[in-house]
C-alpha cells in the first residue's frame, strides 16, 4: 500500500482494476478495483455518483466527506462509503493532507454486508471504524494483487475481500441489539429455523440464539406468522418428509432422522398427527 504510487493532478495514487470471475458474480458480492491514495492541497473529488459501492478508510490526514445531504469530517481511522447512484463529495484539509486505502464493490448482496459492518445509505460514515486487524486485512489485499511471482485467483481475492467485512463486522450484543427491531430479529428465528428445523432444535435453542426470552420468542412469532414456531418446524419437517417419500427410496426410518426424529416411531406418530394417516399409507397412495 502506497508503495506503487503514479502522480495525478491532484493526487498521488495506486489504483488495481479486476474483471470479476462467473464463480465471483454468482455470489453475494465480489470486488472490482482496489486502491490507496495520499492527497495533494487541491483534492477535491465531486460532487459526482458512482456506479458501485466504495468503501474508504482513512490512514491518515483530515478532510470533509456530504453524501446523502449530511456532511462528516473525516479524520484517520474513520471509514465511509461512497454508495452508488448517490451524490457524494470529498475534499482534504489542506493542513492534513489525506491519505486513504479504497476498495470498491458490487454483487446482489453488497448493501448486507455493508449493513454488517454498520454502515447504510442513511449512515454512511463511521467515526474510528478502522482498527488494526481490519487495516492488516487490507494490507494483505494489496499484497495479493501486487505479487508478480504468483498471480492470484479469483478465489484468493474473494478470500482477503471477504476478511476485510469479518474482521470490520459489528458483533452481536445479543438481547439489546436483536430487540432494536422486532421485525428483524423475527425474520432471524424465522430463518434460523429454515436452516436448522432438522436438527433437532428446540423453542429454547432458537430463543437463546435469537437473544429473547422463549415466552416472547413464541407470542411474537405466532402474530407474525400465523403459528408458533415448533409448528412452523414440524411443518418444514413434514414437507421435506413428503419430498423425500416421492423423490427416494430411502427407508422410512432414514427420512426419520433425515428430517429431525430420533426414531421411526416419533417421525411416525407426528406425520399421523399433521397428515392424517401413516407415512407408510401416505407412500403407498
Amino acid at each position: 500500500m502506497f508503495e506503487q504510487m503514479r502522480e495525478d493532478n491532484h493526487e498521488l495514487l495506486e489504483i488495481h482494476y479486476f474483471t470479476p470471475s462467473t464463480f465471483e458474480k454468482a455470489g453475494a458480492a465480489w470486488p472490482i478495483r482496489l486502491g490507496a491514495n495520499m492527497a495533494k492541497p487541491n483534492y477535491h473529488i465531486g460532487p459526482r455518483i458512482s456506479p458501485y459501492y466504495y468503501l474508504i478508510a482513512v490512514i491518515d490526514g483530515e478532510g470533509t466527506f456530504h453524501q446523502g445531504g449530511q456532511t462528516y469530517a473525516l479524520r484517520p481511522n474513520d471509514i465511509y462509503c461512497l454508495f452508488p447512484q448517490v451524490t457524494h463529495e470529498y475534499y482534504t484539509s489542506e493542513q492534513a493532507l489525506l491519505r486513504k486505502a479504497f476498495f470498491a464493490f458490487d454483487g446482489k448482496h453488497a448493501l448486507q454486508l455493508l449493513e454488517r459492518i454498520g454502515l447504510t445509505p442513511y449512515s454512511p460514515h463511521m467515526q474510528g471504524g478502522l482498527t488494526s486487524e481490519a487495516l492488516q486485512a487490507m494490507e494483505s489485499f494489496f499484497e495479493l494483487v501486487t505479487n508478480k511471482e504468483r498471480p492470484h485467483s479469483d478465489l484468493a481475492r474473494l478470500s482477503v475481500f471477504q476478511r476485510i467485512f469479518d474482521v470490520l463486522t459489528v458483533p452481536s450484543s445479543g438481547p439489546k441489539t436483536h430487540a432494536a427491531s422486532s421485525g428483524t430479529w423475527l425474520q432471524q428465528a424465522k430463518d434460523y429455523i429454515e436452516i436448522h428445523y432438522a436438527d433437532g432444535i428446540s423453542i429454547e435453542s432458537v430463543a437463546d440464539y435469537i437473544g429473547i426470552e422463549r415466552t416472547h420468542l413464541s407470542k411474537s412469532f405466532h402474530r407474525a406468522f400465523g403459528q408458533s414456531p415448533m409448528k412452523y418446524v414440524q411443518q418444514l419437517r413434514m414437507n421435506e418428509a413428503v419430498l423425500l417419500m416421492k423423490q427416494t427410496d430411502y427407508k422410512l426410518s432414514e427420512i426419520a432422522l433425515s428430517v429431525g426424529y430420533p426414531d421411526l416411531f416419533s417421525f411416525s406418530k407426528a406425520f399421523k398427527k399433521q397428515m392424517g394417516m401413516a407415512p407408510a399409507i401416505y407412500r403407498k397412495g
